[in-house]
């Protein structure tokens, strides 16, 4: 009589996907960290104004009253997250694009500006970083020249770029557009140094057993071993580039963009105006580096290698 063995069964231990095994758990928790402060810090900074104002009118007040006009005030020190959500609630989605009034037209006029220095900062570091490498003389007389430049504050020369170049009939794009390319070129060019130096020894040395030229060690090793090192660049100078063109409308008294917002809004003591515009910088310099990263994913997978994610 032959006995049939019954099939046993393996079975895999199920692993549950939840939160908490990625990033999104911690980064909601420090959000709504970060939003419960807000709002503790919004009650303290505006509770003053409203217990002077209570009793200049001789009102009865309550905490519970408190924190309710704290979180309704027109013209608040510090404003309460949903009335910003408020403001680009009507300003971003209830305001046509055209308008004057809407923060996505000036968040583009912002934008332009910032991607064209980033443009040009881009262009302008890769070319410092291949002659640094290439040229001796250049390492030792230009880099220590690269490094100072970012000690000037930005606050100070952006006048003066905007003075020199408007005495020449140059105004508008331009003039940020420099701005924003003094900033976001260091990164580019400090980061591709780096890069373009980091193959190993013996990797050179074969390329000059293969009695490959200088310009072949450039595209075929030194390139495509320095393209990490120039997008993890590159995500710093898109953020920073926003910052300088920012910079560049606050001397010039601009209309448009989100540094005239800031100052409209400082002259006019409107903070939430303000905090509007600081989000949706926040906002657009997010989308900028997320838009970056997809590009390194993109070109690492393109040339075969691994995208880390």
């Amino acid at each position: 009589m032959s006995t049939r063995a019954s099939p046993t069964t393996i079975r895999q231990p199920v692993r549950s996907v939840g939160l908490g095994d990625g990033r999104a758990l911690p980064l909601l928790t420090v959000v709504a960290g970060l939003l419960l402060l807000w709002y503790v810090a919004a009650v303290w900074l505006n509770a003053p104004q409203l217990v002077d104002r209570y009793e200049r009118e001789g009102v009865a007040w309550t905490t519970d009253r408190l924190v309710r006009d704290a979180y309704a005030m027109e013209r608040p020190v510090l404003p309460a997250p949903h009335q910003i959500l408020a403001e680009l609630d009507r300003t971003v989605l209830r305001t046509p694009i055209s308008s004057n009034r809407s923060l996505v037209y000036h968040a583009w006029v912002t934008l332009s500006s910032a991607l064209l220095g980033f443009a040009f900062g881009t262009g302008l570091g890769i070319g410092l970083a291949v002659g640094i490498v290439h040229v001796p003389t250049l390492d030792r007389s230009l880099m220590p020249w690269i490094i100072a430049s970012q000690t000037i504050p930005i606050l100070a020369i952006a006048p003066m770029i905007v003075v020199v170049l408007a005495s020449i009939g140059v105004t508008g794009l331009l003039p940020k557009a420099l701005i924003s390319s003094y900033l976001s070129f260091f990164p580019v060019a400090i980061g591709m140094v780096k890069g373009l130096r980091s193959p190993d020894p013996l990797q050179l040395d074969l390329m000059r057993t293969w009695n490959a030229t200088g310009a072949q060690v450039l595209w075929r090793l030194r390139f495509p071993a320095a393209l990490p090192f120039l997008f993890a660049s590159l995500k710093v100078a898109v953020a920073i580039s926003l910052v300088g063109a920012i910079v560049g409308e606050l001397p010039t008294g601009a209309q448009a963009g989100l540094g005239a917002r800031l100052l409209t809004g400082s002259y006019y003591g409107q903070t939430i105006q303000i905090w509007s515009a600081l989000v949706m910088a926040s906002l657009l310099a997010a989308l900028a580096v997320a838009v970056v990263g997809l590009a390194e994913r993109l070109v690492l997978w393109r040339m075969g290698g691994a995208t880390g994610y």
